[in-house]
């Protein structure tokens, strides 16, 4: 197996933009839905409304720019290439970061958050909150190769993330994620690495314990936001989780259809009253669901969910721990519920806005939160 770290530069040939809009014209629309919300999924007049602006209007070439300028690398970890994107700071001793996203997200996420974290004397910060860093794809996802075999786990991507920090040179670093990001970092931290100094969530899917008593608001808020998601949103998680395969031809073969997968998901996760337009403009939407069209990783991606979504686990963390509440997460769970899984919790903050992405919605406020809790770790 090569260890090498090698430079990665995007450029898609224009025949496959082409590709994307001759399929875009030739949707095949649905009806419209019988109700006047989402509440049945993406409205049509919406999807055709974000359907236009890609096919006339979107510029991917700017998105390439963007990632191509950040600096963008792969290596191979384990049989699989992993792509990531690795930016060191200007400044000496900054301490290494290691991010990572989850489902529908990718680095995309992470792109408003990266020049902020790593010269922070440029963005209103000190010298001494300078960061290297680091983002990987998740194996299937983006531009990191696609598992031929079964195993690819949480737990095994943890420990490719050890191996990529090492082979990095960090001997000492700290991690932070949400989603499948925030599990991929428990385990991280659950197999206690020297290197890690500390950990920084800002969500964490426990099960609801059984309260003896009444619950208290916070708690009875927790319960309220987990039925929610059980009774009305969890669908997706359940198709993805037992047939990604199949799920994945619909995926694979129309854009459309791949892209009001995601959509939706951000009009009901983030903190945007239920119109993702709000809070991110059609182009970062669009950037992000071009990471799944462009690579097609429909399936790819989904097949997480069958590896790990019946074994979440959520290890005693020892390390010290960082966890931030956003109000319009999916889990919410109050502190007490949180401490004896996180043993070590040394920050805990409270975000006046933001949902399920939270560096792609607030991204000041998630650098803050980051700077505060990891200055307690440096």
């Amino acid at each position: 197996m090569s260890r090498q770290v090698l430079p990665f530069s995007l450029d898609i040939p224009e025949a496959e933009l082409e590709d994307l809009r001759l399929r875009l014209t030739h949707t095949r629309w649905p009806e419209p839905q019988t109700v006047d919300d989402w509440s049945q999924g993406v409205p049509l007049q919406r999807a055709r409304d974000l359907v236009e602006y890609w096919r006339t209007t979107y510029d991917w070439r700017r998105c390439e720019r963007m990632l191509n300028g950040l600096g963008q690398f792969t290596t191979e970890i384990d049989g699989l290439p992993i792509y990531f994107l690795h930016i060191r700071s200007p400044h000496a001793d900054a301490l290494p970061l290691l991010l990572t996203h989850g489902w529908p997200g990718s680095v995309i996420e992470f792109h408003k958050v990266i020049a902020p974290l790593v010269d922070p004397v440029a963005h209103g910060g000190d010298v001494h909150d300078a960061f290297d860093v680091v983002v990987p794809a998740l194996p299937g996802y983006g531009f990191s190769g696609k598992p031929a075999r079964t195993g690819w786990s949480v737990a095994r991507t943890a420990e490719a993330w050890i191996e990529l920090m090492r082979r990095l040179g960090y001997r000492r670093f700290v991690a932070q994620g949400g989603d499948w990001g925030a599990l991929v970092t428990v385990a991280l931290a659950g197999l206690e690495p020297q290197e890690l100094a500390g950990i920084h969530l800002n969500m964490c899917p426990i099960t609801l314990p059984e309260l003896d008593r009444a619950a208290t608001p916070d708690e009875q808020d927790a319960i309220d936001a987990a039925r929610h998601y059980v009774r009305t949103q969890s669908g997706y998680g359940m198709q993805q989780a037992t047939r990604p395969q199949t799920l994945g031809y619909g995926l694979a073969d129309s854009p459309a259809g791949q892209a009001m997968w995601i959509y939706e998901k951000f009009a009901e996760w983030a903190d945007c009253g239920g119109d993702p337009e709000t809070v991110l403009t059609k182009d970062e939407l669009l950037d992000n669901i071009m990471l799944y069209w462009l690579p097609n990783t429909g399936a790819s991606s989904a097949r997480l969910y069958w590896e790990s979504f019946f074994k979440r686990t959520i290890p005693a963390v020892n390390v010290p721990a960082g966890f931030t509440a956003y109000p319009r997460e999916l889990s919410r769970p109050p502190r007490h519920w949180l401490e004896p899984y996180l043993r070590n919790l040394v920050h805990w903050g409270t975000a006046e806005r933001g949902g399920h992405f939270a560096a792609f919605e607030q991204p000041v406020s998630f650098v803050d939160e980051l700077r505060a809790c990891f200055a307690l770790m440096r």
